[in-house]
């Protein structure tokens, strides 16, 4: 057994353990089918948000630990429910008007408010792909429209309305006494209006497979439950999924951890073995709410990669999926300093260690070399004081700081550096509010500056934070009081980078002439 995989089979990372759950399905027995199928689900009724990337990136995660420690060929299935009737318009698209009229309808029916694919379900799948491949991802793409259209759902609706009653029993037991009145798994898609309909079933005929119903308007239709005619409601689908593709693991949001034990009785009553799951817990919002695809609220992945990289937003997925998150534009410059921590520790460390690193999981192993020589927080205080517009204006400081660094040769940096001028603009330019300096903060300030100008010794950080501690330790108790004016004071923030590296990169005579400007009450 080789060192990695004797590692990987004791990893307490959450990837590996998940991964060890689904290895345990097949200790005796390979699977039928050849292979095990991770499945992730996305419901295209408004565009792909950003835990939608984070249930396909921690399934990637999983699906990567799992080959790290067994030989059985792995598959990934990204299933659209695009056959589902658009209940409401989502409020972040054009054409309102429009689309109200094809209320009910199956997204795949319903015209594109984009003008560029042939329905809305076309183009929310296309969004979800285009995002899911910017990172790389390996996944077979499924849509509900065409797996029912096409037959490959037909056994399983065969073997539902076989299992009717059976299924039936365990839905209704789920349901208030109002909803169970009219209820059925099938909704049919009707002939003429091509609605989505919720209605209550006359029969279901086991003997041709058909179902029998009044629309709203009291006319009796006959369909078959085959071909695309019918489509099961979200629950029974869930579990008629599994059963028809053989899945082996789904994971979801904590929303949908109570109908767990529905999904995976139907599943088993269809004749297949329910998958392993692992409930996730939801992203918030900047108000704590939770994000929703119809609202457009938190922050999407384009807005993300706006403001800093694909690995520092992987990074975030990564930590503690069971924990509630705030998903928001103030966690991206901390994902983006930690990601890049982890990098610089992975070269150092053990197998042991290296697989419990973020980072081997986010890059499958290929860890790279991190090139962010300056942290990015340090490059937004940067760009503050600069009142940097591009990232030339930012390197001109860093060439000075890091003088074999260039835009060639460390190319995170570089990023980092264009990210920061835009994040700065955007974030931090409208929010910054300077204050005067109290007497005892002046007083100090004045003898941090003495220092500096009488200081001829190299301009490293550690020794220029030397002599921002000797000055605050004077003056200050506790010392972070001290830091907290620096920061408030000089850069206009209640927090900031190692006050001594950032003078480093900025420059004594700067820091000095930005002391100055704060003693002369030009900042605040």
């Amino acid at each position: 057994m080789s060192e990695l995989r004797e590692a990987a089979l004791q990893s307490k990372a959450w990837p590996f353990e998940e991964a060890r759950r689904v290895l345990k399905r097949y200790q005796k027995v390979p699977p039928e089918k050849g292979y095990v199928l991770f499945e992730t689900g996305y419901g295209p009724s408004g565009l792909p948000h950003i835990g939608t990337f984070g249930e396909v990136l921690r399934t990637t995660m999983i699906r990567r630990a799992f080959e790290a420690i067994s030989d059985i060929p792995t598959k990934m299935i990204c299933f659209s429910d695009d056959l589902d009737g658009m209940r409401k318009v989502p409020g972040n698209v054009p054409d309102q008007e429009m689309l109200k009229e094809h209320l009910q309808k199956p997204l795949t029916s319903v015209p594109d408010p984009f003008g560029t694919h042939d329905s809305f379900g076309a183009h929310n799948n296309a969004m979800l792909r285009r995002f899911l491949d910017t990172f790389g991802f390996e996944y077979d793409f499924y849509s509900a429209t065409e797996f029912y259209r096409s037959g490959q759902f037909d056994e399983v609706l065969k073997r539902a309305v076989d299992k009717y009653d059976e299924v039936m029993k365990v839905m209704l037991k789920s349901l208030r006494e109002e909803r169970a009145a009219t209820y059925s798994i099938f909704l049919p898609i009707h002939p003429e209006t091509g609605r989505v309909l919720y209605v209550p079933m006359k029969e279901v005929n086991k003997e041709d497979y058909t179902i029998t119903f009044d629309d709203e308007d009291g006319k009796e239709w006959t369909l078959p439950v085959t071909g695309g005619n019918v489509k099961l409601q979200w629950k029974p689908d869930f579990g008629a999924r599994w059963a028809a593709l053989g899945v082996d693991f789904e994971m979801y949001g904590k929303d949908h951890s109570t109908n767990t034990p529905i999904y995976d009785r139907i599943c088993e009553i269809l004749g297949q073995r329910k998958p392993e799951h692992f409930t996730y817990e939801l992203f918030l919002d900047e108000n704590g709410q939770k994000i929703s695809k119809s609202s457009g609220n938190g922050i999407s992945i384009d807005e993300w990669l706006s403001y800093a990289s694909t690995e520092s937003l992987s990074y975030f997925m990564y930590l503690k999926p069971k924990t509630a998150k705030r998903l928001y534009f103030d966690v991206i410059p901390k994902a983006v300093d930690e990601y890049h921590q982890q990098l610089r520790a992975y070269a150092g460390q053990d197998m042991k260690a290296r697989l419990n690193n973020p980072v081997w999981h986010i890059h499958g192993g290929a860890v790279p070399e991190s090139t962010l020589v300056v942290p990015f927080a340090m490059l937004l205080n940067l760009a503050s004081v600069a009142s940097a517009q591009d990232k030339e204006t930012l390197w001109g400081f860093i060439r000075r700081y890091a003088p074999d660094a260039t835009p060639e040769s460390h190319p995170d940096l570089d990023a980092a550096a264009g990210f920061a001028v835009k994040y700065y603009e955007d974030f931090v330019r409208p929010t910054r509010v300077y204050r005067a300096p109290s007497e005892e903060e002046r007083a100090a300030l004045v003898e941090l500056r003495d220092a500096l100008v009488a200081y001829d010794g190299p301009v490293e950080d550690e020794a220029l934070q030397s002599i921002v501690y000797a000055v605050g330790r004077e003056k200050f108790d506790p010392l972070r009081a001290w830091f907290t004016a620096l920061y408030e004071v000089l850069l206009g923030a209640s927090q900031g980078p190692r006050f001594g590296g950032f003078i480093a990169l900025y420059g004594i005579d700067e820091t000095v002439a930005l002391i100055d400007k704060a003693l002369a009450g030009e900042l605040a």
